[in-house]
């Protein structure tokens, strides 16, 4: 079963939410700012603190990529945490 609000297929999401849950029970959220800020004071029993941002970029929705675009796409696996961590890398095509 999956935390709240998470993503079965986000693993971090899964390490993540069950620290900040019992944080936010009984609170009412006023601002993006409350809860960034209630989330940057997380902490594990191991000492591993959540790093916070807001994106304040608007972004364009209802795109569509082209067709040979994902066949061409390139997955490049970091080294260290490959399965969580990666950068799609779309072959450049010269016109």
């Amino acid at each position: 079963m999956n935390p709240p609000y998470s993503s079965k297929y986000n693993p971090i999401g899964h390490r993540f939410f069950p620290h900040i849950s019992p944080l936010c029970q009984e609170l009412i959220c006023e601002s993006f700012h409350t809860v960034k800020d209630l989330m940057a004071t997380v902490t594990t029993r191991t000492g591993l603190k959540f790093l916070t941002t807001i994106l304040y970029k608007t972004y364009q929705t209802d795109r569509n990529v082209a067709v040979d675009f994902k066949l061409n796409l390139k997955i490049v696996f970091d080294e260290f945490l490959p399965q969580w961590n990666y950068i799609p890398k779309p072959e450049l095509q010269v016109i």
